[in-house]
């Protein structure tokens, strides 16, 4: 934060200079005044967690809106089987464009996959199967943040719950929540699939977000 601080005081002197004509001098008054009106801002690391926590919350809930809006007119468009269609081609895609104006990446991760993308990381799976106990267990599962890379990540996870009936249509019990042709799709598409079965309240998964703690800063 040091570092930061003094970067700003030397710019803003660089400029200050830059409106000054070679040949003149900087008043001691003026320097002086430049410098009082520059806020030095000292963060703590307590702050800096709490604002990720903040963004981390706000860039999911988008990304679960888009994702959900897009899915719905495809299923509009073209039924469950459309659904399957459209997610194989796009659902990485969007969650790339959410994710790309804040410098982050952003995913999903989940034991019971579909794509085989979605599998877990070696970071992420100790906190996947702390929300797998909590949904065997009854116990709601809040937010999670957590440093990495000595402290210069933050991996901000939330867990994934199958939220009512729409989300059976590809992820319940095949025969029943999922009809013949969607089973189809799903098996041609993803041959290795895990995530039917489901019922509604279920863990479906997690978000799974890396933060620099440089972007979290520079939002401060």
């Amino acid at each position: 934060m040091k570092k930061i601080a003094w970067n700003y005081l030397i710019i803003g002197f660089g400029v200050l200079l830059s409106a000054c004509g070679s040949g003149e001098r900087v008043s001691k008054e003026v320097f002086d005044e430049v410098n009082a009106n520059m806020e030095v801002k000292r963060l703590t690391e307590a702050e800096i967690l709490q604002e990720a926590m903040i963004w981390g919350d706000s860039i999911s809930t988008e990304a679960q809106r888009q994702l959900i809006t897009a899915l719905q007119n495809a299923i509009a468009e073209g039924g469950p089987a459309g659904a399957i269609d459209f997610c194989h081609v796009n659902a990485l895609p969007i969650l790339a464009e959410v994710a790309e104006p804040h410098s982050i990446t952003i995913r999903r991760a989940s034991n019971r996959y579909r794509n085989p993308a979605d599998q877990p990381t070696e970071r992420e799976k100790p906190i996947l199967e702390a929300y797998e106990y909590n949904a065997e267990n009854g116990i709601s599962s809040d937010p999670n943040i957590q440093k990495f890379d000595g402290g210069e990540t933050y991996l901000y996870t939330k867990a994934i719950v199958i939220p009512g009936g729409f989300c059976l249509s590809c992820h319940g019990d095949p025969g029943k929540d999922i009809d013949e042709a969607t089973l189809s799709k799903i098996q041609e598409l993803y041959p290795e699939d895990k995530a039917t079965g489901h019922e509604v309240g279920d863990l479906r998964g997690m978000w799974s977000l890396q933060i620099p703690k440089s972007e979290v800063v520079k939002r401060m």
